[in-house]
């Protein structure tokens, strides 16, 4: 089946108890058993749940793997990954990734003898220098958060498979309606499913994907044994998400592009980053591996970030907010917000300025939200 009917009825029947045509919201701890170790698939809700069971068949479907696995956050589905992992071993991790998942990397798991190396994944030759003989994960944001940044996931697995390691993808920002990184030889995707699979901003959640068995029961391991599962309100919650996801994500593309174009040609933009412009130089590399450019934006003004703070506070249909990938449209600062626990140097190593503005593009008129941006733009000057 294609993309579109999998996003409607993948992972999902009509409830045979009642005809049902939406997955029902399960609302259970425990289930009656026949017998000792007798039952009908289920016996404790943080093990397994129906109507977690149906999201992760359909997030499967959607990223062309075998296996799904829920969690109770974006930064929980990225924790049950490394956590498969052993004190000693090393992961080359992307510079231009979200703060969440630096902060969780350097000050959570380095306490436990895991290391990191922070590269810029959109170089192979950076990517290939960082490899030791302990790497068992390369692990890329593409694009990235939140300078949209292309990494080619194919010449990175060929480079991880020399060596041995696996490729983790955080599709967040793309989502499976705009790339499939397992088709493309990574071994586990990502996603904050909070973001353009929930599409809506009204729940938290995670996921990991894969077509490595092993993995995924390790995966399922560490989801059992420690507990970060989403509750069955909040798989509904995706579940009715990603059956809007291929429309939601054309209108995004649209304006998006629409407001990239308009912003690299106002007098008062300093630069913008967002892949479908001629001048990315990750653009080609994006036109191979996704069929479309995203809803992410970031720029910057001519004037810093004194100017910057202004703008972002100056909006009326762009809401100042953190998060992003819902229908509405959202400005953020990424600097004091959403990397704010990079420490600074770092992030302007990484090419993240005090000034750079982020904007999730949602689908409102494109019209609209342009005139926004400029009267915001125009009264902080």
């Amino acid at each position: 089946m294609k993309f579109d009917t999998l996003a409607v009825h993948a992972g999902q029947s009509p409830d045979p108890a009642t005809g049902a045509i939406m997955t029902p919201v399960y609302l259970t701890s425990t289930y009656v058993q026949e017998a000792p170790e007798k039952h009908k698939g289920f016996d404790y809700s943080r093990s397994a749940h129906p109507t977690r069971l149906a999201l992760e068949g359909n997030l499967s479907a959607l990223e062309g793997g075998r296996f799904g696995v829920c969690f109770a956050s974006g930064v929980a589905a990225i924790s049950a990954v490394i956590q498969t992992l052993s004190p000693g071993d090393h992961v080359i991790c992307g510079r231009d990734v979200y703060g969440g998942t630096y902060r969780l990397f350097k000050r959570h798991f380095e306490r436990f003898g895991i290391r990191f190396s922070f590269v810029e994944s959109s170089n192979a030759d950076q990517v290939e220098k960082a490899f030791l003989p302990e790497t068992k994960f390369v692990w890329i944001e593409t694009p990235s958060n939140p300078l949209l940044r292309i990494t080619d996931i194919q010449a990175v697995c060929r480079l991880a498979g020399r060596r041995g390691a696996k490729v983790a993808v955080d599709n967040t920002f793309a989502s499976p309606a705009l790339q499939n990184p397992l088709a493309l030889g990574a071994h586990a995707v990502v996603h904050s499913t909070t973001k353009y699979l929930g599409g809506h901003s009204d729940v938290i959640g995670g996921c990991v994907v894969t077509n490595d068995e092993t993995l995924h029961e390790r995966l399922r391991f560490v989801q059992n044994s420690l507990g970060a599962v989403p509750g069955p309100m909040d798989c509904f919650l995706v579940l009715r998400g990603t059956k809007t996801l291929s429309l939601r994500m054309k209108r995004h593309c649209e304006n998006a592009a629409a407001l990239a174009e308009r912003l690299s040609k106002h007098p008062d933009v300093a630069s913008v980053n967002y892949p479908g412009l001629p001048g990315h130089p990750g653009r080609e590399v994006a036109r191979s591996q996704m069929s479309g450019y995203g809803g992410m934006i970031s720029f910057e003004l001519k004037g810093g970030i004194e100017r910057a703070m202004k703008m972002v506070s100056r909006t009326e249909v762009f809401s100042l907010a953190e998060s992003l990938g819902g229908v509405e449209s959202l400005v953020s600062h990424p600097a004091s917000m959403t990397h704010g626990s990079i420490p600074r140097e770092e992030r302007l190593q990484s090419g993240l300025s005090d000034g750079l503005i982020r904007l999730s593009v949602g689908i409102e008129d494109a019209g609209d939200l342009a005139r926004d941006l400029e009267a915001a733009i125009a009264a902080s000057r």
